[in-house]
């Protein structure tokens, strides 16, 4: 059985999990979230407990249940605590503002570039830092992997959009002989 996939996932108070054939809905102060289980997947709510199984004991069927059982947990966090992703702007000129549901970066080109947020994600900018917040954890992580890409750090100066906290391995430039 999944190490996994085998523990239950205890239901915090103000959550309600409900299982409808093979959808589970997870909604919480935070909002409401959807999941389709995979094939050979159940999911039963046994009190304040979300329990995963599966059929068959196939890798697939495995990987599956292990799956399954990381996305609802994600899910039922979400719900309830919610994920941030923070982000740091360096570089002379770099800003960064939101507007109307846009954010605006201002980061060297020629054109300031428009960002439309999804609905559902909050971002915040406080002064060089961009932090981006809500219940679906796979989208505040896309969220903040498409505001990086719009400038990635570069390694001779670090300029650039990085996650807080990230290392950006530094290098030296041309030296003259």
């Amino acid at each position: 059985m999944s190490r996994i996939g085998k523990t239950p996932i205890v239901i915090p108070p103000k959550v309600k999990v409900e299982v409808k054939d093979k959808t589970v809905i997870v909604t919480g102060p935070k909002g409401c979230l959807q999941y389709t289980l995979p094939e050979r997947t159940k999911a039963v709510v046994d009190g304040q407990k979300v329990i995963v199984n599966r059929d068959g004991d196939d890798p697939t069927a495995k990987a599956m249940h292990g799956l399954s059982r990381a996305l609802i947990n994600n899910m039922v966090k979400g719900v309830s605590e919610g994920f941030t992703k923070r982000l740091e702007i360096s570089g002379v000129g770099f800003k960064a503002n939101v507007q109307s549901g846009q954010l605006v970066l201002n980061l060297g080109y020629s054109h300031p570039i428009a960002y439309q947020i999804p609905q559902n994600i909050k971002v915040a900018v406080e002064g060089t830092k961009i932090v981006v917040e809500g219940a679906d954890k796979y989208l505040v992580g896309q969220v903040a992997a498409r505001i990086r890409s719009f400038y990635p750090p570069e390694p001779y100066k670090g300029k650039g959009i990085k996650y807080e906290g990230e290392h950006i391995i530094r290098k030296e430039g041309k030296t003259v002989q």
